[in-house]
């Protein structure tokens, strides 16, 4: 990226309204997404330890299947904000309902497999005796709900990309209370059990799904877009979104592999990693809402033809993901005494703990540089580039955390990799974003 004059403040400021705008509803939107496990898990867990661990084996094989298809947001996000960028809202809102038009037929290709399919599933696993029944019946019942649950993903990668992260917010709200409602309800008012749960999730789900909608229905009428389901724009959706699955995928793994590792260093080790993990995913949260921020900002700007602008509103984006960064990485070395008791009293753990903390600390900086070019390269709809950068991250990452417990280290070190993972993703992301390739407007890439 060649060197650009100095913005005035005016300009700066500017920015930073619209980066606001619309990262703080979706920071709120992406908190209130795990809290219906949160509820699910505090009242399941008062049927009984088998029915708890059923839960959370069927919700991870869930999340993990959910996590697979978040490319229907982002893809989605860029295309329609390209599209508002050029001043054509029914083209915008045809898009995102080709979008929505896939979540619905990928959705029920899910069930199709997961129904008959959930006893393995479950006992891959390695699901208990007493744990596995219940866990079959809780994902055999929630998998009815996959179909509304892309939908959410879809429709919400449409609103972003209308410049509308509010009203995702005020719909994940309303989800979370009225899952927490059904499942009191169901699970003890109807004595379903489990299957109320499992039950009163779908039946949240599917009402966030008719409240998107509904929304995105009323603006194709209100602009004359077609909701008919239109082959071609369902396939260009699936081929804009397979290089966002291949790097979801290659993310995936990178978890697995360290997750992988940190189990073979030991209990204790294991244990802190997945404190240190839940972390590192809650603070993800945060630089992502930023991230979201870009990825609506700069489709819009490359939509209008407006390349100066989408350029300078990317060096803006940076400066916050690295004072977000420093903030964040501040916050847990200061907080540390306070946290780390509320996980574990157990001593072991805690030392093994605290030292892979500070390594999380120190490269919270390059995390935050690493989801914001992440954000903006998917707003400029650079999906090849963004696979082909996170499957070079794996090959590197791979083989150095796989030797970590052949040498002697333990989760310090593996963690120290997990940091050389984030330093190799900002650096292929920076060479991108240095290089100006992604700079392609007009709406359409």
């Amino acid at each position: 990226m060649s060197q650009a004059p100095a913005r005035p403040k005016s300009d700066r400021r500017r920015h930073d309204r619209e980066i606001l705008a619309l990262a703080v509803p979706a920071f709120g939107a992406l908190v209130a997404e795990p809290l219906f496990v949160m509820v699910d898990s505090a009242i399941v867990g008062h049927l009984g330890t088998p029915q708890l661990a059923g839960l959370g084996i069927a919700a991870a094989l869930l999340a993990t299947g959910v996590s697979v298809f978040v490319f229907l947001a982002y893809a989605t996000t860029a295309a329609v904000s390209r599209r508002v960028g050029a001043g054509d809202l029914p083209s915008a809102i045809r898009q995102g309902m080709d979008g929505i038009w896939l979540a619905l037929l990928l959705g029920l290709a899910v069930i199709a497999v997961a129904l008959p399919t959930a006893p393995w599933l479950v006992d891959l696993f390695g699901a208990s005796d007493t744990a596995a029944p219940y866990a079959t019946t809780y994902l055999r019942v929630s998998s009815l709900g996959i179909p509304a649950m892309l939908i959410v993903l879809a429709a919400t990668g449409v609103l972003r990309g209308l410049q509308d992260t509010k009203t995702p917010l005020y719909v994940a709200i309303a989800g979370f209370a009225a899952n927490a409602v059904l499942n009191v309800v169901l699970v003890y008012g109807a004595g379903l059990g489990i299957a109320g749960s499992a039950w009163g999730t779908v039946i949240a789900q599917a009402g966030m799904a008719a409240a998107y909608l509904f929304v995105v229905v009323r603006g194709a009428r209100r602009h004359g877009a077609s909701l008919r389901p239109d082959a071609a724009g369902i396939r260009a959706s699936a081929q804009a979104g397979v290089p966002l699955l291949v790097r979801t995928l290659s993310l995936r793994a990178v978890l697995m592999i360290a997750t992988g590792v940190a189990a073979r260093l030991g209990d204790a080790d294991v244990a802190a990693h997945q404190i240190i993990l839940s972390l590192w995913s809650l603070m993800a949260f945060a630089l992502d809402a930023i991230a979201i921020a870009g990825q609506a900002i700069i489709g819009r700007y490359l939509g209008a033809g407006d390349a100066e602008g989408a350029r300078r509103a990317c060096r803006r984006m940076v400066e916050w993901g690295i004072a977000s960064g420093l903030l964040l990485g501040a916050l847990i070395v200061l907080a540390r005494p306070l946290f780390v008791p509320l996980f574990t009293g157990d001593g072991t753990v805690q030392d093994t703990l605290l030292p892979a903390l500070l390594v999380v600390a120190i490269t919270q900086p390059i995390a935050g540089v690493v989801f914001v070019l992440d954000g903006v390269l998917m707003g400029a709809g650079d999906g090849p580039y963004l696979a082909g950068a996170m499957v070079v991250t794996l090959v590197v990452f791979a083989p150095v955390a796989l030797l970590v417990p052949v040498f002697g280290g333990g989760l310090t070190t593996l963690w120290w990799a997990m940091g050389l993972m984030m330093a190799v993703r900002m650096v292929t992301l920076w060479l991108r974003m240095r290089s100006g390739r992604w700079v392609v407007t007009g709406a359409t890439r």
